[in-house]
């Protein structure tokens, strides 16, 4: 209604030879397939569930890895400032252990005896 015929739709300015056109069909064609493939993989449920727990499990192992060395690296140097820090007061306060070895010394001594 009051437009022209030649203004409604893009300007055909030259004419396309076949084979170019052929060309651009199969450029077309290639785009077409990846964007299908590309959607069949996010349809792809089942897969991507898989590759969720595989990464979930590669994280969960890393995070596992990273706390064992945390552990390996502070138990030795806590032990060792345990039985350190266990030494020096034994040290300082010979009485008290002495007794406490007597105790022991004694209660396991009991124990033996009851049983024979």
């Amino acid at each position: 209604m009051g437009q022209d015929q030649g203004t409604a739709g893009a300007a055909v300015t030259e004419a396309k030879d076949p084979e170019q056109l052929r060309e651009e069909i199969e450029e077309t064609r290639r785009e077409l397939g990846d964007t299908v493939e590309a959607l069949a993989a996010k349809a792809d449920v089942k897969a991507r569930m898989h590759e969720k727990v595989e990464s979930t499990k590669e994280s969960v192992t890393q995070k596992k890895d990273e706390l064992l060395g945390k552990a390996r690296d502070s138990s030795p140097d806590s032990v060792s400032a345990g039985a350190s820090q266990a030494t020096q007061k034994a040290r300082e306060n010979p009485v008290p252990v002495a007794a406490i070895g007597a105790f022991v010394a004694g209660f396991v001594a009991g124990r033996l005896t009851k049983r024979s």
